[in-house]
């Protein structure tokens, strides 16, 4: 057996504050083979990011490594002086992040940056030989038209394409291990099931090893044979993926197993409601124009939202699902009157909001509230807790012994200790600072929740418990929510009707069960093959999973808009854009052959 390319012994790093200190990661042990992949999960704070960042070396205060080994290719990385770790870390070793974003100059092409950054840890490599490499792995990891995009600034990349280059810049150096931490979880699940391919075709190809880090065992069972669990800075269980999956031995990893919702076994679908329309939305539009590139006067328009109808009934939980840039957060601008339509109408209780005046639209506001994805751009870094949650009343006139009586109710209903009333946000979890958001919509009493992402930060365990919060929630104070998500099992468990949305248009409509056992559209069935999932997926990846990106928005194909990614597209697709058409029920699909069965797609294909 060959010696392991990593091999970490007793690895310890303490939080020191003051006369304080604290364990955060508490002498771990594993080793790595190379061309391996290595999962590691556990939930938010068990110490993930914190080992990850220890394995380079890239500790600083408070933070202390207080003993271990890391040794690599033979080299105990703990002891190496700066110019031997600088040999390492981006060199040897790559990193990816979960913040794919942040991590570039928004500001400079990306390819300019890469080349930089490689010439930078190989100063042996010239310029020419440095953007060929670069323009080589942009290829790899199947950027369409690499030598255009090699010059194209970070915003104009999609995050699922940004992740991608991200790849490149850490395979640019030739690293022999590539640490991802949590890299799929910001991305939606057609593109973090992409991304999980790429992976292991790079492994195969290259011999690179991977320590895969992430909060959740069905995304790690897709592409780690083994596995670690970490719970408060200790490896709790190690083994074979596939055995701590239906067999687990520690209570910690059977209760993260728990805390997986089911998608297809042993599920109680919610039923759909027949209250009264708390928000109707009616063939709304919304289109943006941009500067064309090289010109002073010229605008392309981009056609965020089109055409899109629906309603909300009292009571009910909406789900929105679709792919980055299909529109959803567009939509939710529009939802919470950030953004006014281009066209058609959004009414809440039966009243047009763009009937409203500024004072009637300001106290309609109370009724419905937004709650965004970030738990920490969201709050006001300099403002104690309880003081967030008055603001609301405060805004609307509440005076402000009534407002810190009903503040203090809500962080007792949403779960926060009466003693963070006078802390600041720094220091808490995500979980925390999001139930500080859920008590400042809550204070206002709102008929209708708009979710945005709001539970897509976080990890399962808090997901979970936030998911039973806003159950409990609902049966108390009877609001209705619309559910934005990129995370289909999170649909899967609380909405009650699902729209599909794809380049700005609602394709599919339907309810839960429908939708996840019998979908009409070729896009939802392709969403749910992407689903990371530890059950046997009824829509197998290789037969429906898509490949590329959807069509630029400014330049939108004629005819049916999925059919350059659709597996079943026929001539007639070419000519006409099908509207949302009726199914059995309350249930639509925009498809010309919405009825053609799964084994009929094969045989249309084969003919």
């Amino acid at each position: 057996m060959t010696d392991p390319i990593l091999a970490v012994s007793n690895l310890s790093v303490d939080l020191k504050r003051e006369d304080r200190k604290r364990r955060i990661v508490d002498n771990v042990s594993f080793s790595l083979a190379r061309g391996e992949v290595l999962g590691l999960v556990g939930e938010a704070g068990s110490g993930k990011s914190v080992l990850a960042r220890a394995l380079v070396r890239a500790i600083a205060p408070p933070l202390d490594i207080a003993g271990g080994k890391v040794v690599f290719e033979g080299r105990d990385i703990l002891t190496l002086n700066p110019r031997g770790l600088a040999s390492v870390r981006g060199n040897r070793i790559g990193f990816i992040g979960a913040n794919p974003m942040g991590s570039l100059d928004p500001r400079l092409p990306i390819g300019n940056q890469i080349v930089e950054k490689l010439r930078c840890v190989q100063p042996g490599i010239g310029r020419t030989e440095a953007r060929e490499k670069v323009l080589d792995l942009l290829g790899r990891v199947r950027i369409p038209s690499p030598s255009a995009r090699f010059h194209e600034a970070p915003f104009q990349f999609s995050g699922g394409m940004m992740q991608r280059v991200m790849i490149v810049d850490a395979l640019a150096s030739d690293p022999s291990l590539v640490i991802a931490d949590n890299i799929t979880q910001p991305l939606d699940v057609t593109v973090a099931a992409q991304i999980i391919r790429l992976i292991d075709n790079l492994r195969q190809s290259l011999d690179t090893a991977f320590l895969f880090i992430s909060s959740s065992l069905p995304v790690v069972a897709q592409i780690a044979e083994r596995t670690l669990v970490m719970q408060r800075g200790r490896i709790v269980e190690e083994g074979r993926t596939a055995d701590l999956a239906t067999n687990p031995q520690q209570t910690y990893t059977q209760t993260l197993l728990s805390r997986i919702p089911p998608i297809w076994r042993d599920v109680t679908a919610p039923v759909a409601t027949t209250g009264e329309p708390v928000l109707t939305v009616d063939n709304v539009l919304r289109t943006y124009l941009v500067r064309r590139r090289g010109s002073f006067n010229a605008y392309n328009e981009v056609k965020a939202v089109r055409d899109v109808s629906f309603t909300v009934k009292a009571g009910e939980n909406f789900g929105i699902v679709g792919e980055s840039g299909c529109g959803k957060s567009t939509l939710t601008r529009l939802l919470a009157w950030l953004e006014q339509p281009d066209g058609g109408r959004i009414a809440f209780l039966g009243k047009d909001l763009s009937h409203l005046s500024a004072r009637s639209l300001t106290e309609m506001r109370k009724s419905f509230q937004l709650l965004l994805q970030d738990p920490y751009g969201s709050l006001p870094a300099g403002m104690p807790l309880r003081r967030m949650i008055e603001e609301p009343l405060l805004i609307h006139g509440i005076d402000r012994t009534e407002a810190a009586r009903r503040a203090q109710e809500a962080m007792a209903e949403v779960g926060l200790d009466a003693e963070l009333a006078e802390r600041l946000p720094v220091g808490l979890s995500a979980g925390q600072r999001q139930r500080i958001n859920i008590a400042r919509a809550l204070v206002l009493k709102p008929r209708l929740l708009i979710l945005d992402e709001t539970l897509s930060a976080l990890d399962q365990v808090e997901q979970a418990e936030l998911l039973d919060l806003f159950t409990r929630l609902q049966a108390t104070h009877g609001f209705s929510y619309v559910f934005i998500s990129h995370d289909l099992a999170l649909v899967r468990r609380m909405c009650h009707r699902i729209a599909v949305m794809y380049l700005g248009r609602i394709v599919e409509l339907a309810d839960n069960t429908t939708l996840f056992e019998h979908p009409h559209h070729p896009y939802t069935r392709a969403l749910l093959s992407a689903m990371p999932t530890l059950e046997d997926n009824r829509f197998p990846r290789p037969r429906y999973l898509l490949d590329g990106e959807p069509p630029s928005p400014i330049d939108l194909p004629l005819g049916c808009s999925f059919r350059s990614r659709c597996p079943r597209a026929e001539r007639d697709c070419e000519k006409t854009d099908p509207p949302l058409l009726s199914l059995a029920g309350d249930n639509y699909a925009a498809c010309l052959h919405r009825h053609m069965a799964p084994h009929e797609e094969e045989v249309a294909n084969v003919e």
